[in-house]
């Protein structure tokens, strides 16, 4: 176990007339080294439960333990505590550009080691392996982040959420908005960050993405988790992951319209073709 939730809910504007509980009784556990999955529809506390992770948030109640620490509801947490579990869990953000903010992009990847006390040469050499990661030209490194496209400027967020060396990285969104070539760059970064043993916790609408590369789903609704397992069990159960406003992943759908559905719809083109083959 890596990271656990235990009872968590959070309330904005606790404790006056326009209170609102967006997290209800959260239980979850997220194991080391594994691709994750959040889904729901918007609204369904996705991103709150995200927050959660690297302590941008504290819980209303319950506790959360993530690495480099443990955050409880209505305990003060230490600023060392904090400290440790940001470096430990980094979060990127749906759109890029709330997280750049410098006048290069290897001044903006710095900024992070720089914060937690690297020198200026040391920051320079994670932030160059960071770029590396993530594929970003050398020749990039000089320029201004705003200058870039939507896919380089996300993947400028993410090699500055790297460059601090985390275990775990959280990303709301990562593939939203991006043409199916920057979307296939992006899954290519993340899947190779777990095979280097970090954690990847990925908020997405994306059930083509989930079906395909998810180990573990989470499916929300309403402050909830509803539904947790591998994608098998849970698109298992349309019925109930339809009352959470999600759609099935491509091939599930076609073939249910063309076959009717069952307990063990295909969810990627390689078991769509093979169900199919069988069908006829």
């Amino acid at each position: 176990m890596l990271i656990k939730f235990e009872d968590v809910s959070y309330e904005y504007n606790s404790g006056t007339p326009m209170v609102q509980r967006v997290l209800h009784d959260v239980d979850l556990v997220i194991e080391a080294g594994t691709f994750n999955c959040l889904i729901g529809h918007t609204g369904s506390g996705k991103s709150t439960l995200m927050q959660h992770l690297n302590a941008l948030l504290v819980p209303s109640t319950g506790v959360v333990t993530v690495p480099g620490g443990e955050v409880r509801a209505q305990a003060k947490t230490k600023t060392n505590v904090i400290r440790e579990i940001r470096q430990n869990v980094g979060l990127v953000f749906q759109f890029p550009e709330y997280q750049l903010f410098e006048t290069t992009v290897l001044a903006d990847i710095m900024f992070g080691p720089k914060n937690y006390g690297a020198t200026d040469e040391e920051a320079e050499v994670a932030a160059q392996k960071a770029a590396q990661l993530v594929g970003l030209d050398e020749a990039v490194l000089m320029t201004s982040p705003f200058e870039l496209s939507g896919g380089q400027m996300r993947r400028v967020a993410i090699a500055g959420v790297l460059a601090m060396n985390p275990d775990v990285l959280v990303l709301d969104e990562p593939t939203a908005g991006l043409d199916p070539r920057g979307r296939g760059e992006i899954l290519d970064i993340l899947l190779g960050l777990q095979k280097q043993g970090k954690t990847i916790v990925v908020a997405t609408h994306d059930m083509d993405l989930v079906a395909a590369h998810a180990e573990h789903v989470m499916v929300m609704r309403e402050g909830r988790v509803l539904l947790a397992g591998a994608p098998k069990e849970v698109f298992s159960q349309a019925d109930t992951v339809n009352t959470a406003g999600i759609y099935l992943p491509t091939a599930a759908a076609v073939y249910a319209e063309a076959f009717g559905s069952d307990e063990a719809l295909p969810l990627t083109l390689d078991e769509f073709i093979t169900r199919v083959v069988e069908q006829t």
